[in-house]
Order: C-alpha cells, then sequence, then structure tokens
C-alpha cells in the first residue's frame, strides 16, 4: 500500500475513495513538522499529489492518487472542433472589417484566374485571421489555465471542448469552449484554485489583445468627457457597451471620444466579456466555483440574488434572460453549487487574498448592457 512509506509519520488518518480517486487526510505526529525532511522524503514515493492543511491548531496532510488511468483524450475531435472554431471565427472577424469575404469563385480551368481569385480572397480574410487568433488565444489561455491547475491536482479533466458557431448566428463565430471535470472536487482549495485559474489566464492575454488592438483604434467623434465604443458589422454600426476596465483602457490608450474598435480590440472586449459571464457567482459557472470556496452553503443564498439581479438587467439587455435560463438548463434547475467531498476543510488564509482579487475582476469587468445596440 503506497501509504506504509508515510503512516509512521502521521498520527491519524482516514481514507476516502470517490469514483478514481484516493484521498487520504492525515494528522501528522506531534514529533514531525511539515518541514521534517524525513517526511519531505518519504513523501517522494507517494504516486500522486499532495498538500498542507492546518486545521484546529495540527498540521494536517492531504494525499491523493488515481486508482485507474485516466480515460484517453480524444485528440482527433479536440483538434477537429479547434480548427473548426478558429475557421467560423476567423471568417466572423473578416465580417467584422471593410472587406468581407467574397465566397464566389470563377468558373472554368484557367489557373491564373482562379489563383487570382485565390489570392485576392486571401488577402480579404487576413484582418480576420488577427481577430480570429486573438479571441481563440485568450479561450485557450482560459481553458488551459482550468486544465493545468486540475492536473497539478490530479482531477482528470478533459482537453478544452471549443463550439464553432455560424456567423450568421453569432457574430463572432463561437460559442465559446469548456472542459470536463472527470473527477470529483476534493475540498475548497482544489475548488478556488482550479476556479480561478481559468478567468486570470484568460485576463493576461485578452489585456495584452486590448492593448494591440486599442493602440490600432481611433477617435471618430463625440463630446468631451464621453467615451463610446463602435464597431461595423459588414455595414451596419453598432456600440458596445462599457465596463470600468475597458472604459479605463480607452481613455489610456485612445483617449475620450466615439472609438472605432480595430477587430483586436473587439476581441479583447469579449475576453473581457467571457471572463464576466464566467465570474458569475451562479451554479457551477467560475465564480460559482469560487464563492463556494470562500463561504460555502451561502453561495446558494447569493447565486440566487444574483439570478433574479439577472432577470432585472434583461429588461435593459435581453440577453441576460438567455444567459439566465441557459444556467439553469445547464444546472438543471440548481442555483447552488453542489458540495465537494470535504466541504468542512477551510480553505487557507493564503487563497482569500485571490478570492477578493477575483471579486474585484468581476466588478471591473461587468457591463450592464454589454452586447452592440444599433445606431
Amino acid at each position: 500500500m503506497p501509504l506504509r512509506q508515510i503512516s509512521r509519520f502521521l498520527s491519524y488518518w482516514r481514507v476516502c475513495t470517490a469514483l478514481d480517486r484516493e484521498v487520504v487526510d492525515a494528522v501528522l505526529a506531534p514529533a514531525y513538522s511539515s518541514s521534517t525532511p524525513e517526511l519531505l522524503e518519504a513523501l517522494k514515493a507517494w504516486p500522486g499529489t499532495y498538500y498542507w492543511s492546518r486545521r484546529e491548531g495540527s498540521d494536517r496532510l492531504v494525499l491523493i492518487r488515481a486508482l485507474a488511468p485516466a480515460p484517453a483524450d480524444r485528440w482527433a475531435l479536440h483538434l477537429l472542433l479547434f480548427l473548426a472554431t478558429f475557421a467560423t471565427v476567423w471568417i466572423a472577424g473578416t465580417f467584422l472589417t471593410d472587406s468581407p469575404l467574397r465566397f464566389g469563385f470563377p468558373v472554368g480551368p484557367d489557373l491564373a484566374v482562379w489563383w487570382g481569385s485565390v489570392k485576392e480572397w486571401i488577402g480579404a480574410s487576413m484582418p480576420g485571421l488577427g481577430f480570429a487568433t486573438a479571441l481563440m488565444s485568450i479561450l485557450l489561455a482560459h481553458e488551459m489555465g482550468h486544465y493545468v491547475v486540475a492536473k497539478w491536482y490530479r482531477i482528470s479533466a478533459s482537453l478544452p471542448y471549443f463550439l464553432p458557431a455560424p456567423p450568421q448566428l453569432n457574430f463572432i463565430g463561437t460559442f465559446g469552449a469548456f472542459i470536463r471535470l472527470r473527477s470529483p472536487i476534493v475540498d475548497r482549495r482544489q475548488l478556488i484554485d482550479v476556479g480561478a485559474a481559468g478567468p486570470w489566464a484568460g485576463l493576461v492575454v485578452a489585456l495584452v489583445v486590448l492593448v494591440i488592438g486599442l493602440l490600432n483604434s481611433q477617435v471618430i467623434a463625440g463630446a468631451e468627457g464621453v467615451t463610446r465604443q463602435l464597431i461595423y458589422i459588414g455595414q451596419r454600426p453598432f456600440y458596445l457597451g462599457d465596463s470600468l476596465l475597458m472604459s479605463a483602457a480607452i481613455s489610456w490608450l485612445v483617449g475620450e471620444g466615439t472609438v472605432l474598435l480595430h477587430p483586436m480590440a473587439l476581441a479583447g472586449w469579449f475576453g473581457l466579456f467571457v471572463t464576466t459571464l464566467n465570474l458569475l457567482p451562479l451554479g457551477q459557472l467560475d465564480g460559482g466555483h469560487i464563492l463556494y470556496a470562500l463561504v460555502g452553503r451561502h453561495q446558494a443564498t447569493i447565486g440566487k440574488l444574483m439570478w433574479y439581479g439577472l432577470v432585472i438587467l434583461g429588461f435593459q439587455f435581453w440577453g441576460w434572460w438567455l444567459w439566465a435560463a441557459l444556467i439553469l438548463i445547464l444546472g438543471r434547475g440548481r442555483l447552488a453549487h453542489p458540495s465537494v467531498l470535504d466541504p468542512h476543510r477551510p480553505i487557507p488564509t493564503s487563497r482569500w487574498p485571490l478570492g477578493v482579487a477575483t471579486a474585484v475582476l468581476f466588478i471591473v469587468t461587468f457591463t450592464i448592457d454589454p452586447l452592440p445596440s444599433i445606431l
């Protein structure tokens, strides 16, 4: 038994088996501490991961190991979905420029005419390529943030599933992405680390994209002291909603007035929007993970209040009604976060700054009326 090499350092322990994971919650013997060289050497032989949790005045050790190999990832499916989504986002990005794609090609055997049409098509699609690269990088960073931290905790997680969308149905060309956690979450420490990793990883890339995009955007009109964001879908003008972070970035990098957003700036805007959608403290959204990690079962009450808030905001922007309905469907009618295996083990004090910072991130990226309104 793998635990045998470590048991002499422990006063007592309990072993829990959950699906494909064995979790050991142990208390160190008084003669040892978390920095004992002999213990640290013995832990090297543990075939999994471990971390420390101080509780009730004692050093507690949490050990986790897999009982069975993780299911093989279907690389071909994930790659196909990624490429399909990249293609639809690329086409959508091209529609956001002044030179939309034309899908007609010449009829006939003349290769020179064909090659000319192909070059014209490639040239017209280049602005869309920048938009697709930027937006897909944000989505990939977000999901890989979750994935990497889940793997560190030996949680069985799938690779990201990307969801393509026809540009005629969704003008950014995607419904987003997600990963599946196949193993249960042990405690609230794991929950906050996995939940917060995605938004923060995505934010880093979104800010880089946003800065590059805003530096290539331009002020076209507007009264002093007023900042508005403008894009064109084909020939139709749209305004975008403002968040505190977006407004500050525009004021700092571009100036006041009506700002015609570069496609990469639009990708950055959507990166912030995706962040705020995921940080809503509802169900199993990232915000639900983080709030449950911080306050436990009280998340259910706060989540209900937030859901009712979305219903009210729907009178300002109908999309909030759609999002509120989707959350209910995905959660099978539940707004409360499901319990972790050990809900009574508190998170370390070191995780509270992460929770507070993530709550602030939600506030500064939130937009009351986010999606475009026709001029």
